[in-house]
């Protein structure tokens, strides 16, 4: 284990494990390059997460040699491997030179009886033994309780109890279908953490819109360790989005987080392009919408103190303010455009101009450029 990784070195109180290189790489039709990989592993080695789940080196061929290469990178973060619960699967992983692993097992009966075609038992005996290997070899072990929310609760604890005998670092809770409640989940994080002595990280999926959410309740209840991905990129409906989850701990919960974050917008940009998505305008955080302003009211208050309609400065996450001259829009953003164009309005100009403005949104179906500015003005104030 990275002595760097070790919480006790940290000033804050949460740690991001990011697994965009596994988990978001998982999702559908989603492929990353060994060049890729490389890149966004620097890329969030330079926002500072603590961990970086880079692969399941059991696929072997590019997988593997992925994991080989960015261990040799020498970064800052720690790299783990996942792998199931199989001293096999243990060994290649740590043949890849990784300083942490992440042994899975289901702990829900659907997945233990359906899945599996196992029993409870069986799953506890090859996870201890997977976890006592791998202890022995001297790397950080996080044991993950695939479908936690659906299993149950006390053969979670009985499970999260024998992980830490077994020497385990941590427990990786995973609300595999997202399907729990930010309130249920803070319930049963706190049950768990009075009953079993080990760090709980949580690891929750969106299916219904309710991973960012989770993912910080689940962290106010005890969890120290949150799994993200890069724009919530994962399988079906992604994971808790590493950029809402580090501004939410820095601006709703007033944390003092070390990460960069004026990274988060080019870091976003190059996952979305490798894994081929399209982010959305209005993609919390990081969509370009989010500090762009055509409300007439709004973009009033926005001149004057831009707080009045934003969280925090856009330039903290890679961002720019924009003031959109379309339907909504006033005389005051109006002005303030044309003056950026080198043209300068009075009120009465303005008010008389704005119509025009409108109308042309309205007929056009969208916001106006400056040359569409320009040219209404100079229909309403013609050259000399």
């Amino acid at each position: 284990m990275n002595d760097n990784f070790s919480p006790l070195s940290q000033p804050q109180p949460v740690y991001i494990v990011d697994t965009t290189l596994r988990d978001g790489e998982q999702a559908p039709g989603v492929v990353f390059t060994t060049k890729e990989k490389i890149a966004i592993a620097k890329l969030l080695d330079e926002i500072g997460v603590d961990q970086l789940e880079a692969g399941t080196p059991i696929m072997g061929g590019a997988e593997a040699e992925a994991l080989k290469l960015i261990v040799k990178l020498g970064l800052r973060t720690s790299i783990m491997a996942w792998c199931r619960a199989s001293i096999n699967e243990v060994k290649v992983g740590l043949a890849c030179g990784v300083d942490a692993l992440e042994i899975s097992a289901p702990t829900s009966d659907i997945h233990i009886v359906q899945k599996l075609k196992t029993s409870r038992q069986a799953v506890l005996e090859n996870m201890v033994e997977a976890v006592s290997y791998a202890k022995a070899q001297g790397v950080y072990v996080s044991v993950g309780a695939e479908d936690t929310t659906r299993s149950d609760e006390a053969f979670v604890i009985e499970y999260a109890l024998a992980a830490k005998k077994a020497g385990a670092d941590r427990l990786r809770y995973c609300d595999t279908v997202g399907i729990i409640d930010p309130l249920a989940l803070c319930e049963r994080i706190r049950r768990l953490r009075e009953k079993v002595p080990l760090p709980i990280e949580i690891h929750a999926h969106n299916d219904f819109g309710l991973a960012t959410a989770n993912a910080l309740a689940a962290w106010q209840a005890g969890a120290s360790f949150i799994s993200t991905t890069v724009t919530g990129l994962g399988e079906r409906s992604g994971n808790a989005a590493l950029e809402e989850v580090i501004m939410a701990l820095k601006h709703i919960f007033k944390q003092p987080v070390i990460y960069d974050t004026s990274k988060l917008k080019p870091t976003c940009n190059y996952v979305a392009t490798a894994a081929n998505r399209i982010i959305s305008v209005s993609k919390p955080i990081i969509g370009e919408a989010l500090f762009s302003h055509e409300s007439g009211i709004h973009a009033d208050a926005a001149l004057k103190n831009p707080a009045t309609y934003e969280p925090y400065p856009p330039e903290e996450v890679g961002l720019e303010r924009h003031l959109i001259i379309g339907k909504h829009s006033g005389s005051a953003a109006l002005r303030n455009r044309l003056g950026e164009l080198g043209i300068e309005l009075d009120k009465a100009t303005a008010s008389r101009l704005l119509p025009a403005v409108r109308d042309f949104a309205i007929k056009h179906k969208r916001a106006l450029t400056g040359t569409d500015i320009i040219y209404l003005y100079e229909q309403l104030v013609p050259r000399p």
